[in-house]
């Protein structure tokens, strides 16, 4: 089992993007990193946030993200309620995947943002959240992952179904804290065909990263 200090020292990892010749990184999540995250959620326009299924009132006080970061950071792989990892682009940050709902050796689900609005729908979330999503299987030993997207909001439906996750329902609900009553996509991926798609060499359609 990953401690946390080898679990932050496994995760930076750099990924040659050959779209457009840039260094992708993610990265464990700092206590540098815990006022842009919480800057996103809170300073995002409010038209934006209800876009990818958030409502405005419900998104915490930044003393609660402090908190629960802090939280977080300090704990060890299998006492995480969530994980949240960062994203850079040539060395800045441009976003974050996290989980929550961790059921340790069992599953979680997935969330996935990309803060800066010219980052958005030019691929590279594809290959961090790739990274990230193998992170996460290794490091809590997960079965399963899932993600329930706003069914409204057709980026992250279209990466989850790009990268092989498996369409599950589609009803309405409030998936989580922050969200409205909406129509959610269910997706779902297990640790056999994650490692099948991305890891196993001898599958033939296997992706390129």
């Amino acid at each position: 089992m990953l401690s946390s200090l080898q679990a932050d020292k496994s995760v930076s990892r750099q990924i040659e993007s050959p779209m457009n010749a840039c260094r992708l990184r993610i990265r464990a999540v700092s206590e540098t990193d815990i006022e842009r995250i919480s800057d996103y959620f809170l300073k995002s326009d409010p038209d934006f946030l209800i876009h990818i299924g958030i409502d405005p009132k419900k998104v915490p006080f930044k003393i609660e993200f402090v908190s629960a970061l802090m939280n977080e950071i300090k704990s060890r792989p299998e006492e995480k309620t969530s994980c949240h990892l960062i994203w850079e682009l040539n060395d800045i940050s441009i976003g974050h995947s996290n989980i929550n709902k961790i059921m340790f050796s069992s599953n979680a689900c997935l969330h996935l943002h990309i803060w800066e609005p010219e980052q958005r729908n030019i691929g590279n979330g594809t290959l961090l959240v790739k990274d990230s999503i193998s992170y996460f299987f290794k490091v809590f030993n997960l079965r399963s992952l899932y993600c329930e997207p706003y069914a409204l909001n057709p980026a992250p439906n279209k990466i989850l179904k790009k990268i092989g996750f498996e369409f599950m329902n589609f009803l309405e609900k409030t998936p989580d804290f922050m969200n409205y009553n909406q129509p959610v996509n269910q997706w779902m991926i297990t640790q056999e065909k994650w490692q099948y798609i991305f890891h196993n060499p001898l599958n033939p359609d296997k992706m390129e990263a």
